[in-house]
């Protein structure tokens, strides 16, 4: 009978250290069972965080670096680990709190920052509509050229011109503006305009006015002119600008100060541009000379119908003095809608307006574009009057009808404005 437990086999017993056998080597007596002891599994250890001062002069001593140290457990338990020591970054702040207040304090800088950038905008757009603007004016007269001018005086003295020039017109566009013969170039529209500190005046020169044209050496043609007696007109028609100039600082011992010209074509552009200038009659306006044809009441003037407007003269019973407060009268208006918001804020009609200005008219050699804005401003406000004349239709002989100018109103009326003076001196006939 075997001495092994019920159903072991011969590999069971090896492995218990019996001999299946029997053999005389064996011990016959097995061995009661062994117990394997139990072996607890033991996670190994986390590797070390970061060291503390603390951390490393302990450890240095040979002592337990984790659990040893009293810093590294002060019985609190943090997410199930030890709580670091030293220098700790800074908590960030809860996010709910920028919810609202925060949002509130930075509409305000928004806003400011919109608002930089729209300068800087306007900026950017003003400064290249100024260099393209100064860039189109027509520089062509130098009044340098001038021979015996006047001394200065006190304010600011324009001559402003409109001349019958064609320049640019087409025969179809000529017919259309009744500008009539195109040989020949003379002044349909001349006023002067003092800019100062008691005011600002606009003094028309009528264009039959008879005057002495003084001795002159056309700069470009070379001829030489003796003095003679002759409409004002007369002499832009021998040697434009500068012979103009130096027949009104002649006759009135008054220095002009600078120079604008502005043609048929240029005027009827500026006008359309603008989307036309608004014109109220007291009576029916007819002029078959000039193209005039409205009816009693207001009228939105294109640029043909305005030029058509201001060089009627035949059916005004003042004739040519009539004509030029019809002028005065028209530029303070087109001056207003220039200098207007609706003109300045709207690009659509600011740099059409601009463009079709300054395409046509002739400055000075010193004239800027800050002078150019004065002009529009000041005839705005302006005092408009006509040079005190004694005799509107004098009898001219070969010259046909002329005005004579009063001589010593005048004189009163030259000696105010080289002053800078408030204007006192009476326009009236006679």
């Amino acid at each position: 009978m075997s001495d092994w437990p019920d159903g072991w086999t011969d590999n069971d017993r090896r492995r218990a250290g019996g001999n299946p056998g029997g053999n005389s080597g064996g011990n016959p007596n097995p061995e009661g069972a062994r117990v394997m002891p139990h072996v607890q599994h033991v996670p190994p250890p986390a590797p070390p965080g970061p060291r503390s001062p603390q951390h490393d002069a302990y450890g240095a001593a040979g002592g337990d670096p984790y659990n040893a140290a009293p810093e590294y457990n002060e019985g609190q338990v943090y997410r199930g680990a030890r709580r670091p020591q030293g220098p700790q970054p800074p908590t960030p702040p809860d996010p709910s709190a920028y919810d609202e207040e925060p949002r509130e304090r930075r509409w305000p800088r928004r806003v400011a920052y919109s608002a930089l950038a729209l300068v800087i905008i306007l900026v950017i757009v003003a400064t290249s509509t100024f260099f393209w603007a100064d860039s189109k004016l027509r520089r062509e007269v130098d009044l340098s050229m001038v021979e015996d001018r006047p001394e200065s005086g006190e304010g600011t003295n324009y001559l402003i011109v409109g001349s019958d020039s064609r320049e640019g017109l087409s025969e179809e566009e000529r017919n259309e503006l009744h500008t009539g013969d195109p040989e020949g170039q003379r002044t349909d529209t001349m006023v002067l305009l003092h800019v100062g500190d008691n005011g600002n005046t606009m003094i028309s020169l009528p264009r039959d006015s008879l005057v002495t044209i003084p001795a002159f050496t056309g700069s470009e043609s070379g001829n030489r002119y003796e003095p003679e007696q002759q409409k004002l007109n007369t002499a832009y028609s021998y040697e434009g600008p500068w012979l103009l100039v130096r027949t009104v600082e002649y006759n009135l011992d008054i220095r002009i100060d600078h120079y604008m010209e502005i043609g048929f074509g240029g005027f009827a552009n500026v006008v359309d541009a603008l989307g036309g200038v608004e014109m109220c009659f007291d009576e029916p306006v007819q002029d078959e000379n000039s193209g005039a044809d409205f009816d009693k009441g207001c009228h939105n003037l294109n640029g043909a119908e305005a030029l058509a407007f201001n060089r009627q003269r035949y059916q005004e019973a003042e004739g040519d003095l009539g004509r030029t407060r019809n002028q005065q009268e028209f530029l303070g208006t087109i001056s207003d809608k220039m200098a207007s918001m609706g003109t300045i804020l709207n690009p659509f009609r600011l740099y059409p307006t601009l463009g079709a200005g300054l395409d046509s008219l002739i400055v000075d050699k010193d004239m800027s574009l800050w002078d150019l804005r004065t002009v529009f401003y000041a005839m705005r406000d302006a005092k408009q009057m006509n040079i005190p004349v004694e005799n509107p239709g004098h009898d001219g002989g070969a010259l046909g009808s002329t005005v004579l100018w009063d001589e010593e109103r005048t004189e009163r009326l030259m000696n105010q404005i080289r002053n800078d003076e408030k204007i006192t001196v009476s326009d009236e006939v006679g």
